[in-house]
């Protein structure tokens, strides 16, 4: 296909997302909900379909505008394979979740305005689909800020209450920190003196940087964006901004938009710099690290919903910049195949998590829908009352702990054998480094087991704890179809591995030094990595697994033919049960608490009420506890009290006065006017 036919797609995607924010022009609130909904799936199925196309070989977008913004070098877009991986995230979870917000926001009515979110969704969808396709850092850093402004705006929908404001705050806050880093980073990868802008000369110009240029264009970028991504120690907007969202936009920015963090580390360091010394994987293989284990740590102890899915997210991103950073490691140390490998992994993990977390986000929405609550301690018995919800939670919960059949065992699985080489290195320091990588991959896959097996069992199993819970109702069509379609989503992908990997293996082909014949595993009816270290069949295991599962089935349905018995679930000898017998969220997590006591530090609070007269006898106990986390108690606590002071101090300047702020610019100008003659 002729890429010149591509372009119509394009401008189809754009066209859709247009349609989306006219929303805020429609006669009612209804009519808004539904131009949202039709808009945001039409340019997201054309934005799928044009980067399917361009994976499959059908050639690159390329399209100038010169004549928009000529003085700083105009609009430029130009979408690659890589950037087709990020378009087809953003297409394939868009649509059903438009579909759920076309229902979902039916709850807003006469609430909030829906013209005004319409008009921001659109241009949150139009601007993720930029970012993957900007050519030149004008274009990029318009479609980052937009996607920065319009994302805060639908983050304070619920702009009534005051923890919303302050999750937008902290999301605005962190965001901008990052563009700042962002500017400064692309000024001095495009400081050459020659004004050349285009992404085409600045991976040109790369190559002649001197290095210590590049080391902080690298700690830049990672700063940038890693922010948005949502690494540690830059994460603590997630669990603030993420809860506080409506679920549906929530979903996006989860699945989609922290994923962008990870395109522009990739475009930035992979693809401009072309790669770097070892140092830059160790820092990211660090980073990872820590992020994916301070990540699910939280997740385990948290009991909002939506807060413990923000952290699981933090957590997915880390094992993902984890993958990424063994790439860079690898390709620093002439390993181009094992680095194409660990690129991969992290790459699908990316296409896994946004099915996984966005089902996992919806099912929440869903659940604040039909209880109005997100304490995991006041839901319970769930599954009788939410059955579709249950169901597709479920899956999504399987696919998040990694078990197979399902698409997280698979991008999981990957990662632990990309790291294989390194293992085996020759060099100590690599081999260690390496090794406690996998270590942390194995700690973190078993926290995120536990914590989903906490999220579900507490919120939809047993039976309810509270009025709320007991009243639940399943949701409406539109919001259960668009949960269904990204549940199926997580085992067609694990089949889809081989087809799902081809591509990614081609968008990596050549990128930044990596070899041009791909990532060096054989993708047939069984994956193989390189050297044959290990082979692993999804079709196969999917078979072995639902044959297993349905024969014991049917097993179990031809033994207890007519013996069945319904009874009570035994009550440790008490007669009639309650719901005060079952386990919390919180008494799930204790015991691990427990052990990881010196990094959460918890506030505990427990009250002994006795009986009058009676010490032996006791009436009831309550125990409270709260967490501070301790990136914002030990890091973010201090900045802000320095920061708070010091505006206080330069407060004084503004004394009401005219004469002194002139001479405030005069003494600016001759402050300027000196360095410039030093100079």
């Amino acid at each position: 296909m002729n890429a010149n036919a591509l372009v119509p797609l394009f401008w189809a995607m754009c066209g859709g997302f247009v349609l989306a924010c006219g929303g805020a022009l429609s006669p009612s609130p209804r009519v808004a909900r539904g131009m949202t909904a039709i808009g945001s799936a039409a340019g997201a199925a054309a934005g799928l379909w044009l980067a399917i196309l361009v994976l499959a070989g059908a050639g690159s977008v390329s399209i100038d505008i010169p004549s928009v913004l000529a003085a700083a070098g105009g609009l430029s877009f130009r979408l690659d394979r890589l950037g087709a991986i990020f378009l087809a995230v953003i297409g394939g979870v868009t649509i059903p979740v438009a579909i759920y917000g076309f229902g979902y926001t039916g709850g807003y009515d006469g609430r909030y305005s829906m013209r005004w979110m319409a008009l921001q969704s659109g241009a949150f969808l139009l601007s993720m689909s930029l970012v993957v396709s900007a050519a030149n850092v004008l274009t990029f850093l318009l479609a980052w800020e937009l996607m920065a402004l319009s994302s805060w705006f639908l983050v304070i929908t619920e702009h009534d209450r005051p923890e919303t404001v302050r999750g937008g705050l902290w999301y605005l806050s962190m965001t901008h920190m990052g563009v700042l880093a962002l500017l400064a980073a692309f000024f001095l990868l495009g400081g050459d003196g020659t004004g050349a802008w285009t992404f085409d000369a600045l991976r040109d110009g790369a190559a002649g940087a001197p290095p210590g240029t590049r080391d902080a264009i690298f700690l830049l970028a990672l700063v940038g964006f890693g922010s948005k991504a949502g690494v540690v120690p830059l994460h603590v907007w997630l669990p603030r901004a993420h809860p506080a969202a409506p679920s549906h936009v929530s979903a996006l920015m989860s699945a989609v938009m922290v994923k962008l963090g990870v395109y522009g580390l990739l475009r930035m360091v992979l693809d401009l710099l072309g790669g770097g010394p070892a140092w830059w994987g160790v820092v990211l293989v660090t980073v990872g690290a820590a992020t994916a284990l301070t990540g699910v740590l939280y997740a385990l102890v948290d009991d909002d919903l939506k807060r413990l899915l923000a952290y699981s997210t933090v957590e997915n991103v880390g094992l993902i910049v984890l993958g990424a950073g063994a790439g860079f490691l690898f390709l620093s140390l002439g390993q181009s195949t094992a680095a194409a490998l660990a690129f991969a992994a992290a790459l699908l993990h990316v296409v896994n998590h946004a099915a996984f977390k966005g089902v996992l986000f919806l099912g929440a929405g869903s659940v604040l829908h039909a209880t109005g609550v997100r304490d995991i301690n006041r839901l319970g018995g769930l599954v009788k009352r939410t059955p579709w919800t249950a169901a597709t939670f479920f899956v999504g919960s399987l696919s998040i702990a990694a078990l197979p059949p399902f698409n997280g065992f698979v991008s999981e699985w990957l990662l632990f054998q990309s790291f294989l080489p390194g293992v085996a290195s020759s060099r100590a320091s690599i081999a260690v480094l390496l090794t406690l990588g996998v270590g942390a991959l194995a700690l973190t896959g078993g926290l995120a087991a536990a914590t989903f097996v906490k999220a579900f069992g507490i919120s939809f199993l047993a039976m309810p704890r509270s009025p709320e819970a007991g009243n639940a109702h399943e949701a409406g069509r539109a919001m259960r179809a668009g949960m269904a379609v990204l549940a199926i989503a997580c085992p067609v992908l694990a089949l889809a591995t081989v087809p799902v990997l081809s591509a990614i293996s081609g968008a990596l082909r050549g990128l930044g030094g990596l070899p041009v014949s791909g990532t060096g595993f054989h993708a047939g009816a069984t994956l193989e990595t390189p050297q044959a270290l290990a082979r692993m069949s999804p079709v196969a295991i999917m078979a072995v697994l639902v044959s297993a599962g349905t024969g014991a089935w049917l097993a179990m349905r031809l033994v207890s033919r007519g013996r069945r018995r319904i009874d009570d679930t035994w009550g440790c000898g008490r007669i009639g049960q309650t719901p005060r017998m079952e386990y919390t969220s919180t008494a799930f997590a204790e015991p691990l608490r427990r052990i990881f006591g010196e990094l959460y530090r918890p506030t505990d609070d427990l009250t002994v009420t006795e009986q009058p007269g009676s010490p032996y006898h006791i009436r009831a106990i309550t125990y409270r506890t709260q967490l501070h986390p301790w990136f914002e108690r030990g890091v973010y606590g201090p900045l802000m009290q320095a920061t708070t002071t010091l505006a206080s101090r330069v407060r004084a300047l503004q004394s009401g006065s005219i004469n002194a702020y002139l001479a405030y610019i005069v003494l600016v100008l001759v402050v300027l006017l000196g360095m410039v003659i030093g100079f």
